[in-house]
């Protein structure tokens, strides 16, 4: 019996020292079958530490702890996921760091978040960054990174915001941002980007925030725009886009803002632009070439805040109908061509008496003409700035 025992025993060690070697084996001949999470974890630690080894400034320390010795987990800065505990994000923003990043990026294959930006970040972005086919959120903004966007960028299709303003990236926005089809937010101001707005940037229909400003982006926009119905912000002024006030803009109804300033759109403006956007609530126009009347449409804009449009053609005066935008807070028209010295050309100071939250109105270097009505003193109780000065206004100030 004690035979029969020992005997069993001696199998089950056996069995299990033999489940042992086999493991043993099969991790280091086939690590892809060993464990993900032990595995992986030391590959994001490796690819972290060469990350550490390109940042030649920090500051604040906040490095100091990243070694071999501590739990990558731990890492400030760096978060895991619970189940496999690998790196899902990295969140260094606004530490002052100087250095360049790394292409070891590319092999945290499971991160979701990557934000370095308000650091002092120089080099290239790396086209390993394309390895991160789980990336949700890329920003990069407020960096000194240089050349151009990578094409390999176009493989992190699950990427929802990629924000690389306030850099000096240079080159033409690619074709291939039309592959990022999650895209929901695309930053891309403040930077060297050059010639035409791609075609394909119509396959974004996610798309919620457009920021191109600050470049020097040529030619019209694309027809493919009116694809991006979810679009409520546009921002693509400083720049040398030109064309007629862009009619693909037309399309999207729930622009919120619009920023055209600094261009070269000439042209009028359709006279029912008020109805296409109903959710409006500013639009920035200033310094173009744009002619003809401003469309009392605009007025339909019941939300609309700030209306922004000097330094252009415009003529005629500002209609009437604008004593109806009761949230109004900012009225420029400097430096157009309204009025003609007409003793009724300052009607509208009547109509803007009703705008009770406005704060800024400027309608110098116009050809405005007739008294300074005594409504004026009837403006809104909140306004911080009246400018009326290069016209033909006589009287007295009331």
């Amino acid at each position: 019996m004690e035979l029969q025992t020992s005997l069993v025993r001696l199998s089950s060690l056996f069995f299990l020292s033999f489940h042992a070697i086999l493991f043993i084996f099969i991790y280091l001949t086939f690590p892809q079958y060993a464990s993900a999470g032990i595995l992986g974890n030391q590959s994001d630690k490796l690819a972290l530490l060469e990350f550490k080894s390109k940042i030649i400034e920090d500051p604040q320390g906040l490095m100091d702890s990243w070694n071999a010795t501590l739990n990558v987990c731990k890492w400030p800065g760096v978060s895991c996921g619970h189940k496999h505990q690998r790196v899902i994000s990295l969140n260094l923003n606004g530490h002052r760091f100087a250095g360049s990043i790394s292409p070891s990026i590319g092999n945290l294959s499971f991160l979701r978040i990557l934000d370095i930006s308000d650091n002092s970040l120089h080099g290239v972005i790396p086209p390993e960054i394309g390895q991160l086919i789980r990336l949700k959120t890329l920003n990069l903004s407020f960096n000194f990174i240089e050349g151009e966007i990578p094409l390999t960028l176009s493989r992190c299709v699950n990427i929802v915001n990629l924000i690389v303003d306030h850099n000096s990236i240079e080159g033409h926005i690619p074709d291939e941002v039309g592959s990022l089809t999650k895209l929901e937010m695309l930053y891309l101001k403040n930077n060297n980007l050059t010639g035409n707005i791609p075609s394909s940037i119509g396959n974004l229909t996610s798309l919620r925030e457009l920021y191109i400003s600050y470049n020097d982006l040529v030619g019209e926009l694309p027809d493919t725009m009116a694809n991006m119905r979810r679009l409520t912000i546009f921002g693509a002024s400083v720049n040398t886009l030109s064309g007629e006030f862009p009619p693909v803009l037309c399309n999207l109804s729930s622009l919120i803002l619009i920023s055209l300033s600094f261009n070269k759109f000439r042209g009028v403006l359709r006279p029912d632009i008020g109805l296409a956007f109903p959710n409006l609530q500013n639009l920035y126009l200033a310094n173009n070439y744009f002619t003809g009347s401003i469309p009392a449409s605009l007025s339909n804009c019941s939300d609309l805040l700030r209306l922004d449009i000097p330094t252009n053609n415009f003529t005629g005066n500002i209609p009437l109908s604008f004593g109806n935008l009761k949230n109004l807070l900012w009225l420029n028209v400097r430096s157009n061509q309204l009025g003609s010295g007409a003793p009724d050309d300052l009607n509208f100071i009547n109509a803007l008496t009703s705008c009770r939250k406005l704060e800024f109105l400027d309608i110098a270097d116009n050809k405005f003409g007739g008294i300074l009505p005594y409504s004026i003193t009837n403006l809104s109780t909140t306004l911080i700035k009246l400018l009326i000065g290069n016209n033909r206004i006589s009287g007295t100030i009331p």
